[in-house]
């Protein structure tokens, strides 16, 4: 069974997806929060800031491919897209 995560799709065989914001600020912002529940959760995303975009990438290293670990930290990215 394949899971998946809304808004995100695998490109090249990692979990994608792009955010945008109102200021590079708010960009910084929302990948401090991301920051800290990776690390608590000892799982760090391939993370690329340009002005007001945010992209990450996720996948396994020591597998080299998309694992549950990775479609949960997906999850946690969405739930703090959508805090206020």
């Amino acid at each position: 069974m394949t899971r998946s995560v809304d808004n995100w799709e695998i490109i090249d065989n990692k979990l994608f997806r792009r955010y945008e914001f109102q200021s590079f600020m708010d960009a910084i912002d929302f990948i401090n929060k991301v920051a800290e529940v990776a690390d608590a959760i000892d799982h760090h995303p391939l993370i690329r800031n340009v002005n007001n975009s945010v992209e990450f990438e996720l996948w396994s290293h020591d597998q080299n491919k998309i694992t549950d670990a990775d479609y949960s930290l997906a999850e946690e990215i969405e739930n703090i897209s959508k805090e206020k």
